[in-house]
């Protein structure tokens, strides 16, 4: 008789909790984000010639206009 009185409290118990719903955890932004001060840093320089033997630093075009494009199928076969 002592395990069917646990079991009712116990059921009871479940079906009162209010219920609440649950809030998404907003997500850490990945990146720089827009207006943040860029990092320094260099990549390999190159022309419609080829790859030059000097990398290219942000700090170097300090106070002129940069803009990065990437082309992947550059340079490929496909």
């Amino acid at each position: 008789m002592r395990k069917a009185v646990v079991a009712i409290v116990a059921v009871s118990l479940a079906t009162t909790a209010p219920l609440r719903a649950q809030s998404p955890t907003p997500a850490a932004p990945i990146g720089p984000q827009v207006g943040d001060v860029a990092p320094d840093f260099s990549l390999p320089s190159s022309t419609k010639n080829g790859v030059l033997s000097t990398a290219v630093r942000l700090s170097d075009l300090k106070g002129q206009v940069v803009v990065l494009a990437f082309f992947p199928k550059a340079r490929t076969s496909g």
